[in-house]
C-alpha cells in the first residue's frame, strides 16, 4: 500500500533504497576495518589522554589560565591551518602514505615530550610548541584516515562503518579524559605523553597493511598547490558539497554549546560536581552509541536530508532540556538525545561528503568540510560562552537550540541530494592520442577545441546539455571554457577549454566519470549524426618567445 503523499516524501524513494541494507556491525567482518578500527579507537584514546596530561601539566608548571587555555588553542590551529594541504598530500600521494609518515611524527613529538616531561625540561612555552607540533601531526593525518575508509570497506557499507568510527571516538572522549586524569594523578603527565606515543606507533604498524591505492595511467603526483587549488574548484562547483558544509557548520556552531556548556550545566543548573559532569558527558556518549543504531535503521526509511532534518530538531529539543532542567535524570537523558543526534547528523553528512566525491579528490573535499566544521565549532564556543557569561547559562543554550531549531528549517533552501554512484565512478580508461608534435607532460598550455554541428531544432536542449559539460570539465580540471557559434554557419558549435601543461590534460580526461559519459551520449543524440565530431587539442605558442623544449618538435609521419 503506498504511503500517504507527506509521508512518502520524507522516506526515500525506493529505486534508492538498498534491497538488504547491512547491519550496524556489517563492516567488522572485514579483518582490515577492524584493525583500521581498533587503531582508530586507540588513537583517539591516546589523543584526548595527551590533552589531558598537557592541560595539567601546564598548571603545574606556572602556566597562567590563559596559557592553560591556549593547550587546547594549540591543538586545534593546526587543525584549521594543515587540514587542505594534508588532503591534497593524501590524494596526490596515497592515504595510507601520509598517514603512516604523521603518524610517525605524532610518535617521534610525543615521545621527546614525554622524556622531556619526565626529566622536568619544560616551560609553559615550550609545552606550548609541542602541543601545536603535536596538533600539526594530528591535522596531517586527519583527512587520509576519514578517507581510507572508503578504500577498506565496500560502498555499500560505507555509512555503517563511518558511524561505528564516530562511536569509537565517542567511546574515546567519554571515557579517555577520566583515563587521562587517573593516569596524571597517580603516574604524572609525562606517562599521558608516553600512552599517546604508544597508541601512534601501533597505528603505524596496523597501517602497513592496508591498500596503497592506486596511481591512474602511471602519472606523477600532483603537485601540492596545484592539488589545493583543484579542491577548492571542485567543491564550489559542486552545489551538494557546499549544501553539506553550509549545514555541517551550522550544526556544529550551534551544537557545540552543548559540549561547551556542559561543565557549567552540572555545577551551576544541578548544583553538582566533577561527579555529576561525568555523568553528563557518559550519557552524551552513551547517546551517540545508540545513535549509531538509530543511524543504521534511519537510513533504510529516511533519506539523507531527513536524517539530518531530525537530527537537527531533536538537538535542539535535547539543549533547551539541558538548559531547563533542574533534576538530574532529565538532564542525562536530554545529554543521551544531544549526543545520538550528533551521531546521526554529522555521521549522515561525513558520508554524504564521501559518497559524493570522487575517489581522485575526496580527500580534499572531507578536509574542506573539516575546515568548515571546525571554523563553526570555533565561532559558536566563543559565542554560546560570551552569552552566557554576559547574560545567562539558559538563555546561551535556549538561543543556541533556537538556532538549531532554525537549521532544520534551513532544509528547506538548503537540501541535501541523494547519492549518485554515477557521479563518482571512473568511466573507461582515457588513452591519450597519438600527437604528430613530441611534446613533454610539461607542455602547454593546451587548448582542446570540439565542433558540433546541432541542428536549429535541439538548439535549447544542446544549451542546456553544454551547461551541465560546462560545470562538470571545470570540476575536473579545465580551465577558460567557452562555447562559441559560427556567425556564417548558425549550426556549427565550437567547445573551447584549456589546461596548464599536457600532463594536466591527461589528468583531466581520465577523472571522467559515468555520468559525465552518459551526458556524451545525450549530446550525440542532439547532433547531426551525419557530421562527425571534430576534436582538436592544441599546443599554444607565444611567437615572440625563442622555442624551448617543451614546445616540441614535429615528428616524422610513420609510413604504412
Amino acid at each position: 500500500m503506498r504511503p500517504p503523499d507527506d509521508l512518502h516524501r520524507l522516506t526515500m524513494p525506493d529505486t534508492l533504497r538498498p534491497e538488504a541494507p547491512p547491519s550496524a556491525f556489517a563492516p567488522f567482518a572485514n579483518r582490515r576495518y577492524r584493525g583500521y578500527w581498533l587503531t582508530g579507537l586507540a588513537g583517539n584514546f591516546g589523543w584526548l589522554i595527551q590533552s589531558v596530561g598537557a592541560a595539567w601539566l601546564m598548571a603545574l608548571i606556572g602556566g597562567s589560565p590563559s596559557m592553560v587555555g591556549l593547550v587546547q588553542t594549540s591543538i586545534a590551529v593546526p587543525m584549521m591551518l594543515f587540514a587542505l594541504p594534508a588532503g591534497a598530500v593524501a590524494d596526490a600521494f596515497g592515504k595510507r602514505t601520509i598517514i603512516i609518515w604523521a603518524q610517525l611524527a605524532l610518535f617521534l613529538v610525543s615521545a621527546v615530550l614525554a622524556i622531556a616531561a619526565y626529566l622536568d625540561l619544560l616551560s609553559p612555552w615550550s609545552l606550548l610548541a609541542f602541543t601545536f607540533l603535536i596538533g600539526s601531526a594530528k591535522a596531517m593525518s586527519h583527512p587520509g584516515w576519514q578517507s581510507m575508509v572508503s578504500e577498506i570497506v565496500e560502498r555499500a557499507q560505507l555509512p555503517q562503518a563511518i558511524a561505528l568510527n564516530s562511536v569509537g571516538f565517542n567511546l574515546a572522549r567519554t571515557m579517555g579524559p577520566a583515563l587521562g586524569g587517573v593516569l596524571v594523578a597517580t603516574v604524572g603527565a609525562f606517562a599521558a605523553f608516553a600512552v599517546n606515543a604508544v597508541a601512534n606507533l601501533w597505528v603505524v604498524f596496523v597501517a602497513r597493511g592496508w591498500p596503497a591505492g592506486e596511481r591512474k595511467a602511471g602519472l606523477p603526483p600532483e603537485p601540492v598547490g596545484a592539488a589545493i587549488l583543484a579542491g577548492l574548484r571542485f567543491v564550489a562547483l559542486s552545489p551538494n558539497m557546499l549544501v553539506v558544509m553550509a549545514r555541517g557548520a551550522i550544526f556544529n556552531f550551534a551544537g557545540i554549546s552543548v559540549m561547551a556548556l556542559m561543565p557549567l550545566v552540572a555545577r551551576d543548573l544541578l548544583g553538582g560536581d566533577s561527579r555529576t559532569y561525568g555523568l553528563l558527558l557518559g550519557a552524551f556518549g552513551l547517546g551517540a552509541v545508540g545513535g549509531a543504531f538509530a543511524a543504521n535503521r534511519l537510513s533504510r526509511r529516511l533519506s539523507p536530508e531527513w536524517r539530518v532534518r531530525v537530527g537537527f530538531g531533536f538537538f535542539a529539543l535535547g539543549t533547551f532540556g539541558l538548559g531547563e532542567s533542574q533534576w538530574l535524570w532529565l538532564s542525562i537523558l536530554s545529554a543521551m538525545l544531544t549526543g545520538a543526534c550528533w551521531l546521526v547528523t554529522l555521521s549522515t553528512l561525513n558520508t554524504t561528503v564521501q559518497m559524493s566525491s570522487p575517489r581522485w579528490i575526496v580527500s580534499r573535499c572531507l578536509a574542506l568540510y573539516q575546515t568548515s566544521i571546525f571554523g563553526g565549532s570555533a565561532a559558536g564556543g566563543l559565542l554560546w560562552g560570551l552569552i552566557a557569561d554576559h547574560g545567562s547559562l539558559r538563555l546561551s543554550l535556549t538561543v543556541s537550540a533556537v538556532v538549531m531549531g532554525l537549521g532544520a528549517v534551513a532544509g528547506l533552501v538548503l537540501k541535501l541530494r541523494d547519492f549518485d554512484a554515477a557521479t563518482v565512478d571512473i568511466h573507461a580508461p582515457w588513452t591519450a592520442p597519438e600527437t604528430r608534435l613530441d611534446i613533454l607532460p610539461k607542455s602547454g598550455p593546451i587548448l582542446c577545441e570540439t565542433q558540433y554541428r546541432v541542428p536549429l531544432a535541439n538548439e535549447e536542449a544542446f544549451l542546456a546539455a553544454m551547461a551541465e559539460r560546462r560545470q562538470a570539465r571545470l570540476r575536473r580540471g579545465a580551465r577558460r571554457w567557452t562555447l562559441s557559434r559560427d556567425m556564417l554557419d548558425p549550426e556549427l558549435w565550437t567547445e573551447r577549454f584549456k589546461t596548464a601543461t599536457w600532463l594536466d590534460m591527461q589528468r583531466m580526461h581520465l577523472r571522467r566519470s559515468v555520468s559525465e559519459a552518459q551526458m556524451s551520449e545525450r549530446l550525440r543524440a542532439l547532433i547531426d549524426p551525419s557530421v562527425p565530431l571534430r576534436l582538436h587539442y592544441h599546443l599554444v605558442r607565444d611567437p615572440a618567445v625563442e622555442a624551448r623544449p617543451e614546445d616540441g618538435h614535429i615528428r616524422p609521419p610513420v609510413e604504412s
